[in-house]
């Protein structure tokens, strides 16, 4: 058998360690096997229906299963697929998925290694491809050429989803060695972006990252979030063009943020950081059990703030994936029951009464139609539920030139704060409380300052002078455009009865 210390180099041995490792797991071919844990068959039925739910429609559709192992996913997936194929390297595996599974007439099964030359799927002919738990199994440069393989089977507008177990182990199965690959989820997400390919005719195509989170399952049975899936979607270059390549490439690069959290602490890009969120979280009420929904969690500080502090269980989206990789990552070992999602608020669907409290600080400038969300909001909160949101808001009259280039340039959507609270009481909310709270933000402001001066040796060697100057002339303009009192904060606090 190769070493342990030639598959974690990265040696040519990778394969044959891979494949020792599971033929020594897959002897009893069960789902306890399969998933490496003990308490397989009861994480199985909460999670599995989890996944199936996550995926794009593919009904009639071609379907390609890699990893598919005893066939865990391979019955679910041909009960709406057109046609499917399953591959697995463990021959004994794929046997056993097609002795369950065989009876289904749209399912051809092959032992395969998919980094292997002689796996041949045809070019743009595949609509969906899956897998669970593969890319671990792989090598940095494996899991690159792989997916290159894949932009090459998918046809325009097809998805990959996969699904891994990022940073350390889940299950608690016992290893007498353990060669699998626990990655930071930017890896894959920097691996899958970067993936380009031109046709003949000089079409250029990429994929699109179209949802990345945390599997629930785990969040609530172990308070895990390593258990990351992603979707993407293959499109045309000039396809992929939209607000959130701009936050993640402009607004909200990787460099910005970590700027933002050294002013406002790790875990926050938001005014006032951990001491701000005590305060307005201090007005929730929050209980032991309850759900919270966190629209535009940014580095999820808050979120793993409520869940510590008052029990609660929080989701926190983000459209931005430099945002939630980054939350994820703070998350990991905390042990606390926080879930993470790369989701566009606005196209994000919940089932109605599924939260009791719903919170979103100074993010929804983004959004245009408030309308419309605020009314989505209204159904994902139960009957008692609480709204708090806070956000730059503008004065009544026309804007400065300075405000309104802060606005066009940001891309931001202000509103005047009697406008705010009509548009959450059309949308059904009762109670409605409307506070500037421009004092604090001032107050906050200068704070923030204060500890960006007396920290300004170090923040230059990490940053640069140039960094250091853009924080303070941006803080200073907020500054002047609150004395002004143009540029209002906002809370508004509101009721569903």
């Amino acid at each position: 058998m190769a070493s342990l210390a030639m598959v974690q180099g990265g040696g040519v041995d990778e394969r044959c360690v891979q494949k020792s490792y599971w033929i020594e797991h897959t002897t009893e071919l069960s789902v306890e096997s399969m998933m490496l844990d003990s308490n397989a068959s009861h994480l199985d039925k909460e999670e599995r229906p989890e996944v199936l739910s996550l995926l794009p429609a593919y009904e009639g559709k071609s379907v390609l299963e890699l990893g598919a192992g005893i066939g865990r996913f391979t019955g679910e997936l041909a009960k709406k697929a057109g046609q499917l194929l399953a591959v697995d390297f463990i021959e004994s595996a794929i046997k056993k998925n097609e002795n369950i599974n065989g009876h289904h007439k749209n399912v051809k099964f092959m032992c395969a290694d998919v980094t292997s030359p002689n796996l041949q799927i045809s070019e743009g002919s595949v609509d969906l491809i899956f897998s669970n738990w593969l890319l671990m199994y792989l090598s940095d440069k494996e899991v690159e050429n792989l997916a290159g393989k894949m932009m090459k089977w998918l046809k325009v507008g097809g998805y990959v989803f996969f699904r891994e177990s990022c940073f350390h182990q889940s299950g608690d199965s016992k290893r007498k060695y353990n060669p699998t690959h626990y990655r930071e989820p930017r890896f894959y997400t920097k691996v899958f972006k970067e993936c380009h390919k031109s046709d003949d005719r000089g079409n250029s195509f990429e994929l699109s990252l179209i949802g990345c989170k945390c599997i629930g399952a785990y969040v609530r049975n172990k308070k895990n979030q390593n258990q990351i899936c992603w979707i993407w979607q293959k499109v045309r270059s000039e396809d992929d063009r939209g607000f959130q390549r701009f936050l993640d490439s402009v607004e909200y690069n990787h460099k910005d943020i970590l700027l933002y959290e050294t002013v406002f602490g790790q875990g926050f890009v938001s005014t006032g950081g951990l001491e701000t969120t005590k305060e307005f979280v201090a007005k929730l009420g929050l209980k032991a059990g309850q759900k919270v929904l966190d629209v535009g969690c940014g580095t999820g500080g808050g979120d793993i703030y409520m869940a510590e502090n008052f029990d609660v269980e929080v989701v926190g989206i983000d459209l931005s994936i430099n945002m939630i990789s980054l939350a994820i990552e703070r998350v990991i070992g905390l042990k606390c029951s926080v879930e993470f999602e790369c989701a566009d608020c606005t196209k994000k669907s919940y089932p109605e009464n599924t939260f009791d409290v719903i919170y979103s600080r100074d993010t929804l400038l983004h959004i245009k139609d408030k309308p419309s969300l605020f009314r989505s909001f209204y159904k994902w909160l139960k009957p008692g539920g609480t709204l708090l949101i806070t956000d730059y808001c503008k004065s009544v009259g026309s804007l400065s030139v300075g405000y309104a280039n802060y606005i066009q340039k940001g891309g931001y959507y202000i509103h005047e704060m009697k406008t705010y609270s009509q548009m959450l009481e059309f949308a059904g909310f009762n109670d409605v409380i409307a506070m500037d709270q421009s004092n604090l933000f001032m107050k906050t402001l200068q704070q923030e300052l204060n500890d960006l001066e007396s920290k300004k040796d170090d923040f230059i060697d990490y940053f640069s002078k140039e960094d250091y100057n853009k924080i303070s002339e941006r803080w200073k303009a907020k500054q002047m455009r609150g004395a002004d009192g143009e540029q209002i904060w906002g809370l508004f606090i509101a009721k569903k009865k």
